[in-house]
């Protein structure tokens, strides 16, 4: 996993998310889904070409189910961009890098 990828928890989210000075992508995710293993290359990639415009950070729903359950995530993956600390897009399941990346766009 890249180190440009941020780690946020229950405890640490309203710091990490809602108070974020830039967009943030959250990606709700467990070790044993495998289309969020699918993905997680392209939230390196993201991670990188991103820093300094939006963060992308993780949230493993297993370690911690208050988040999740807050913002109604059911499936996994979920993304959400928040900004502001406000949720502005949401998707659900594994895309396509280029998907991914053009979703981001739209979105920023």
């Amino acid at each position: 996993m890249s180190e440009n990828i941020l780690q946020t928890s229950d405890a640490a989210f309203d710091r990490d998310v809602l108070q974020a000075n830039m967009p943030i992508l959250v990606d709700f995710w467990a070790d044993w889904c495998g289309p969020c293993k699918q993905i997680a290359p392209f939230l390196d990639e993201l991670a990188t070409e991103y820093k300094g415009r939006m963060t992308v950070a993780k949230l493993n729903i297993d370690h911690n189910p208050n988040t999740p359950g807050r913002y109604g995530v059911r499936g996994i993956p979920t993304l959400m961009i928040f900004k502001d600390g406000q949720i502005h897009a949401t998707k659900i399941g594994a895309m396509p890098k280029s998907k991914l990346f053009s979703w981001v766009e739209e979105s920023l």
